[in-house]
């Protein structure tokens, strides 16, 4: 009888291990349920996504409201083109929103950061539905172009920076006399 009731605890530390494991699977792969939650795709170009990868967060404000579902090579101007599944509840984003891809920390995964715009009927905007394309975009930041414009001081097109403005010339004499500090 000993032995049966010894068998009953292991088997169920055994269950509690695997959901416990199964939990940590979930949590560290950042799935919040199981089941598929309905989303619509939109469309971004950008000249530099950096380290982005399928299934990076998109989030508002730190918040996730979506996914990177693709990353393909636009054959007309190759530049990179992802494919975004947003959460269906977040469906007022207006065309005017902008995404920039961003690093959690210094050395964390990378996302893209959803700005919302404007919404201005008067004006021609309208609300991004599936399919639709944000036209701006801020591309990744590259670690080693930042490096090289602190140490070189440049503006990023190669140019060095002038000097602000040239030392003030001394001051010139008044009716032949020196000011109080230039006095031979």
């Amino acid at each position: 009888m000993q032995t049966k009731k010894n068998e009953v605890w292991v088997g169920a530390f055994i269950l509690i291990a695997i959901l416990a494991v199964v939990f940590l699977c979930l949590k560290v792969a950042d799935i919040k349920s199981v089941g598929n939650q309905p989303t619509y795709r939109i469309y971004a170009n950008f000249d530099n996504i950096g380290g982005l990868k399928n299934n990076s967060p998109v989030k508002i404000g730190g918040v996730v409201v979506g996914r990177i579902a693709d990353i393909t090579l636009d054959t007309k101007n190759y530049s990179p083109r992802v494919a975004i599944d947003i959460q269906q509840r977040y469906n007022h984003i207006p065309d005017t929103s902008s995404l920039a891809v961003r690093t959690s920390g210094l050395l964390g995964e990378q996302f893209l950061a959803l700005n919302v715009g404007f919404e201005d009927p008067d004006m021609g905007t309208s609300i991004l539905k599936d399919g639709g394309v944000i036209q701006d975009t801020k591309s990744a930041l590259v670690l080693e172009d930042l490096i090289g414009q602190f140490l070189y001081k440049s503006d990023g097109n190669g140019n060095s920076d002038a000097p602000a403005a040239e030392p003030a010339a001394a001051p010139a004499a008044v009716n032949g006399s020196l000011p109080a500090t230039q006095h031979p």
